[in-house]
């Protein structure tokens, strides 16, 4: 395990680490049971982890066939013998404080010293020039304008030449799962950006697997050589009543995740009519996550900004990522939120929020950049948090400002600003070198000390999982659908009928209620002037269920379906087509493939993008993944489509949490009331 030391093996398990055999394993505090991550060669390999005074500790053992394993994960009185416990070299500022101490006094040699720079500093605002620091046990040791007497025997010294120095990028809110890829791919794809902390709320797959999704997420983070922090998500189903999930979390859920060592907090917390009126279960999980002292992640989807967004606010989320102009900003920061301003694949709402600052003056602390979704082809070729940085510049922010907005403001949000977020004594070495804080090239990158990345190039690796079978087993259809399976049936007796159709609009997730007049052949209702069909397939289940409508705004031409089984929030499958056979087509194929993205037209299959973990992420190179995936935005094209980002659009099309009007596997949803509705309207000719 990379970044890792094996410490003891074999026999009861010792606290060799705190002065002495005195604390054996069952004196641990459990934190995390794991079942059967790995299965080679007649192996099986379990683990856990355990939260002790000293960090988080990893513990790993090995049984083979003719030692009676049958693959069923040990339960916690189980003996403790034959077990490799490993224990993360990263200290924690308090262990590390003596050697710390010992560096800036000149006693000890530094790790790594960097000088000949320019110190962005976050904490003051202020660029320090010729400032230099010192980096011991992954922490910066000394921050000033001479490191010369930290360099000693051992020591690593890297001259700046000039270059600015600033620290890691901080994401405060996102969705692995958006990029298609499991955390380690996606880490070692954004890392060289300069994203060296992600708050990362795995929603995605909860609403597939559950918590032990949420767990499996939360493993693999935890290996990762830079921070990735989880947030325990909130709602699987994001709307009771409106959809139905592959699994539910539940306030008993939330609690039990908060004793696990990598979360940071709730996730979004997106039943917002929920919390506005009072519902114990939403309450319940706040309550568990502000008990455990940690942060409650909001979600207010609505420009209503009367009583029900005032009683959102009492309810606990303490932050929104939602605002789409700069009245929502500033009512958010007014209320004692954070305004999380986003710049994902498709969603641009930095521009229009970011005025609170720039011409009405606001405290820019209170303000927080974020990217929540961003799909491969975006990470390789636009970039992560240093693309949200420049467009924010662009958009008028002084860079520091911009910077303090990536960086210390969002740990301080999640109270971990004596732990990241700037380049000041103890906290964590995180750290970029660039010649430009406007256009901001990323030219070398340290997580923990570590040169983790250098000229877009990784240094170092990132360790996966391996993701158990009943992770790449979630798309259950029930049966091959047929093209009889879309037909929409008109009233009887009418020639057209007006129909309630979901409007798509471009880089924003809301959508738009339209009404259409759509003509009727043979009794069946058919799409015209631009708008097609949308359908959502039960997969979690194998129902068999098909629920059917209309959508426009794609552009989609001649006989052609795209099918996906990632549809935020619940993720059962999307087909949008202009064609009911090939509807049919492209959701059997996502049912033969395990689950991802695919793409039709004239009976061919255009484009594929496998995603064969919960439906939603691969564990293949993000490279190869944007391949892929560029392939799907062409094929898209080649059926009509000109939307920017316009998959961002299809996969949210179920999203029942944002207006106006989605679809589920209950029916058609109207946001704005949160109620199901009629596919036509009463009265049509």
């Amino acid at each position: 395990m990379a970044g890792r030391r094996e410490v003891h093996t074999g026999g009861p398990m010792v606290d060799t680490w705190q002065g002495g055999e005195k604390s054996l394993l069952h004196d641990w505090t459990f934190a995390l049971s794991r079942k059967a991550v790995k299965c080679r060669g007649g192996t099986v390999t379990f683990a856990k982890a355990f939260a002790g005074q000293g960090g988080v500790f990893f513990a790993r053992r090995e049984r083979r066939p003719d030692q009676d394993g049958r693959g069923i994960a040990c339960a916690r009185t189980a003996p403790v013998d034959n077990w490799t416990m490993n224990k993360s070299e990263f200290m924690t500022w308090a262990e590390a404080a003596p050697e710390l101490v010992g560096v800036a006094a000149g006693r000890l040699p530094a790790d790594l010293v960097i000088r000949g720079g320019k110190l962005v500093n976050v904490q003051s605002r202020e660029v320090l020039d010729g400032w230099q620091i010192a980096v011991k046990q992954g922490r910066f040791a000394y921050v000033g304008p001479d490191a010369n007497h930290c360099i000693g025997e051992g020591t690593e010294v890297v001259e700046a030449e000039g270059r600015y120095l600033f620290p890691g990028l901080c994401d405060a809110h996102m969705h692995i799962e958006s990029g298609m890829l499991t955390p380690a791919e996606f880490a070692r794809a954004v890392t060289p950006h300069g994203t060296t902390v992600m708050f990362t709320d795995p929603h995605e797959i909860a609403n597939v697997l559950g918590l032990e999704g949420v767990r499996l997420m939360h493993d693999e983070a935890l290996l990762q050589p830079v921070s990735i922090f989880t947030q325990m998500p909130s709602c699987a189903p994001s709307a009771p009543g409106l959809e139905t999930t592959g699994f539910e979390i539940t306030p008993e859920d939330v609690a039990e995740a908060m004793e696990w060592p990598g979360i940071i907090g709730l996730g979004e917390m997106m039943n917002f009519p929920g919390v506005s009126a009072g519902d114990p279960k939403m309450l319940a999980e706040i309550a568990a996550t502000q008990r455990a002292g940690k942060t409650v992640g909001g979600h207010y989807a609505s420009p209503d900004l009367g009583p029900a967004f005032h009683a959102y606010v009492a309810g606990g989320p303490a932050d929104d990522h939602e605002g789409t102009c700069e009245a929502d900003a500033i009512a958010r920061v007014r209320q004692g939120m954070r305004a999380m301003m986003r710049l994902g694949s498709a969603w641009y709402d930095v521009e229009s929020q970011v005025t609170a600052v720039t011409e009405k003056g606001l405290d820019p602390r209170n303000f927080i950049l974020c990217t929540d979704d961003c799909h491969s082809g975006t990470l390789v070729n636009e970039g992560h948090m240093n693309r949200v940085v420049r467009h924010a510049i662009a958009c008028g922010l002084d860079p520091l400002i911009a910077l303090q907005m990536a960086t210390v403001n969002t740990a301080s949000h999640f109270g971990l600003e004596r732990e990241l977020g700037s380049i000041t004594p103890g906290r964590r070495a995180d750290m970029i070198l660039t010649t430009d804080l406007r256009s901001l090239p990323i030219e070398a990158v340290w997580a923990k000390g570590v040169l983790v990345a250098e000229n877009g190039q990784v240094r170092v690796e990132f360790p996966h999982l391996d993701w158990p079978e009943a992770a790449r087993d979630t798309v259950h259809l029930g049966k091959t659908l047929t093209a009889e399976d879309f037909v929409i049936t008109a009233p009887e007796g009418k020639n057209t009928v007006r129909a309630r159709v979901i409007g798509v609009v471009e880089n924003q997730a809301p959508t738009k209620a339209l009404t259409e007049d759509l003509p009727v052949v043979d009794g069946v209702v058919e799409g015209a002037d631009g708008t097609c069909q949308i359908a959502l397939v039960e997969r979690h289940r194998g129902t068999g269920g098909v629920t059917n409508g209309f959508v426009k705004g794609f552009g989609y031409e001649g006989r052609m379906a795209m099918a996906s089984t990632v549809a935020h929030d619940s993720h059962h499958i999307i087909v949008v087509g202009t064609d009911r056979e090939m509807m049919a087509k492209a959701a059997n194929r996502l049912g033969e493939v395990g689950g991802g993205v695919t793409v039709w037209k004239d009976g061919q299959e255009l484009a594929l993008v496998e995603l064969p973990i919960a439906g939603l992420m691969s564990d293949s190179p993000a490279r190869d993944v944007a391949q892929k995936a560029a392939k799907m935005v062409s094929a898209m094209e080649a059926c009509g489509c000109r939307l920017n980002n316009a998959y961002m659009q299809h996969s949210l099309l179920a999203l029942v949490v944002i207006p106006e009007l989605r679809i589920s596997d209950l029916g058609l949803v109207d946001v704005t009331r949160f109620e199901l509705t009629e596919l036509f309207e009463k009265g049509a000719t």
